[in-house]
């Protein structure tokens, strides 16, 4: 009778030990999880999930107190925030929207699970997108976008909201408002000098941020006192420092200095100590900046590769392929010196990369990728644009805080940039160490995006999703 009653409170407690345990949907066991803020990895640790949130981050042990519905075994793996892409564009008319539909799911299969549209000129759909995606009903990354950016009269890009005076500035920020936009970008096409300051206050007044390519004719202590949330690219970054940006800056207004004259004026004034200076204000000032190096890379260096025949272009429709065209009817035209000169420009411009990490700038990580930039590809893109950021002298750790830290900091998103309780369930698991080599971030094991866990197998599914669809279009 004694043991009859011994077994049956054994069972009991072992029923009611259950039944105290915590629900979950998603549990990942013994996985090594990196911290991209101070690079520290601890093994053995188990990730809990509900709905698209981590509600726990613990050691395998204390694992048990969660029942879920699906557990994945992380033995070996390394886990980090999902990847962010900062710059990036759709676009290419209506006729090319279901092209540009095909970059959700190769930045999933790439474990990019946010991106940051820099002006499309398909906004109604990359809006419709956004929304589905955060509603559930659409797969792809969390995208914020800028919708139509802003510019002067007969822009050389499409879809440009065109302004000239303080009442059309006004109307087009009340349309992007009404858009629902998640920033404002500004490039300085045509646009009157007086106006962009003006839009970057304006803008400022309402609560947005404001990215954009930089005027050569004003400098960039007065685009970041105006409010200049991020520069982006890094040539204009290269073209402040200088030695007297000013007074460089009158000289192109006024057209003494002009065209290719620009670039040599830059590589024989350029000073370190004025950069620092300038560098600094900008840091002071919490302007951010996205060096975009994939793109300068691909067409710099043309000559050695013109990427006719990479692999990628299975996933790359053929109108969206037809928008690289301009560029690379460009580049082939260049003879032996100019080919020589372009690559030298953009290594002078690129290297300094860490001058603007050691003056305490943020910088972001983003390609430029998408439409009309040649052979910079949605989703790969991003492992070359880490991998180059490396290359010009930050760490991998900074590179991987540019992606992952940086870029909801600039939009003030503080669930994401963790493998912590609160943050957003975009987890990238990964075979090999990616602080050990940045290459290794392209060695994915599987993503879990918005709670829904992708295998292996389900990233490759994406893949060929893509590949079918491209092989359909003309």
């Amino acid at each position: 009778m004694k043991k009859i009653l011994f077994s049956s409170l054994i069972l009991l407690c072992g029923i009611s030990a259950f039944s105290q345990q915590k629900k979950a949907d998603l549990l990942i066991r013994s996985v090594r999880i990196i911290d991209v803020k101070t690079g520290k990895i601890t093994a053995n640790q188990a990730i809990a999930v509900r709905n698209d949130s981590i509600i726990a981050v613990m050691n395998n042990k204390q694992a048990t107190q969660y029942q879920a519905t699906e557990t994945v075994d992380g033995q070996g793996k390394y886990a980090m925030p999902g990847l962010w892409d900062m710059h990036m564009h759709f676009g290419g008319g209506d006729t090319l929207a279901e092209e540009n539909k095909n970059f959700l799911p190769l930045y999933l299969a790439h474990g990019i699970t946010t991106i940051r549209d820099c002006a499309a000129d398909i906004s109604t759909d990359v809006l419709k997108w956004r929304d589905a995606i955060n509603n559930g009903q659409l797969q792809g990354p969390t995208i914020f976008t800028s919708g139509p950016k802003l510019e002067g009269y007969k822009s050389v890009w499409l879809g440009d909201l065109e302004i000239g005076t303080s009442a059309e500035l006004q109307q087009a920020l009340d349309s992007l408002q009404k858009l629902k936009v998640d920033f404002v970008k500004i490039t300085e096409n045509t646009i009157k000098p007086e106006i962009y300051l003006e839009a970057l206050k304006e803008a400022r007044k309402r609560g947005m941020f404001i990215s954009g390519h930089v005027p050569y004719v004003l400098t960039m202590q007065q685009v970041t006192d105006a409010g200049l949330s991020s520069v982006e690219h890094l040539t204009y970054a290269w073209k402040a420092g200088v030695k007297d940006d000013a007074a460089f800056a009158r000289a192109i207004a006024n057209g003494e200095i002009k065209g290719k004259e620009i670039n040599k004026y830059i590589l024989n004034n350029f000073d370190t100590a004025a950069a620092m200076n300038t560098y600094r204000h900008m840091a002071e000032k919490g302007t951010f900046i996205t060096p975009t190096l994939t793109l300068g890379n691909v067409m710099a260096y043309f000559d050695q590769d013109n990427h006719a025949h990479d692999p990628y272009l299975q996933y790359i429709g053929k109108g969206i392929q037809r928008t690289y065209e301009m560029r690379v009817k460009r580049v082939i035209a260049d003879d032996s010196a100019a080919i020589a000169w372009r690559k030298m420009i953009y290594e002078k411009s690129s290297s300094i990369l860490p001058l603007l990490q050691k003056a305490g700038v943020t910088i972001m990580a983003g390609t430029d990728a998408g439409y009309l930039n040649s052979f910079d590809y949605p989703g790969i893109g991003l492992h070359q644009e880490l991998a180059l950021m490396v290359k010009f002298g930050l760490t991998p750790l900074q590179a991987l805080q540019a992606s992952v830290i940086n870029s909801p900091a600039y939009l003030h998103k503080t669930n994401y940039g963790a493998i912590a309780p609160g943050k957003k369930a975009d987890i990238l698991l990964l075979d090999a160490n990616p602080l050990a080599d940045i290459h290794n971030t392209q060695k994915i094991h599987a993503l879990l995006v918005k709670g829904k866990f992708l295998n292996r197998s389900a990233l490759d599914g994406l893949l060929e999703q893509v590949k079918a669809n491209v092989a359909r279009t003309k």
